[in-house]
């Protein structure tokens, strides 16, 4: 995703796994104002990977969109898109 803003994800709910359709990411840990550092995350070739501040483990997920995201809550909306 060049260009733009990356989709964000929390886990503010502790799960153990959060599934997105994108490789290419922003973690934010909890929602504000605990969340920890925005962190960008490329994936790469990999399905899963740790975020190396919370440790929350992402799995990619070609069935989902962008927009989506396993649990549902975990998927931060940008209020400030067009």
């Amino acid at each position: 995703m060049s260009g733009g803003s990356y989709p964000k994800f929390r886990n503010d709910r502790g799960a153990p796994e959060i599934c997105m359709g994108v490789r290419e990411f922003m973690c934010i840990g909890e929602f504000p104002p605990q969340d920890h550092p925005h962190v960008y995350i490329n994936m790469g070739e990999p399905d899963t990977i740790l975020c190396p501040y919370c440790a929350t483990r992402f799995r990619f997920d070609p069935r989902l969109t962008t927009l989506d995201a396993n649990p549902p809550y975990s998927f931060v909306p940008d209020h400030n898109a067009v």
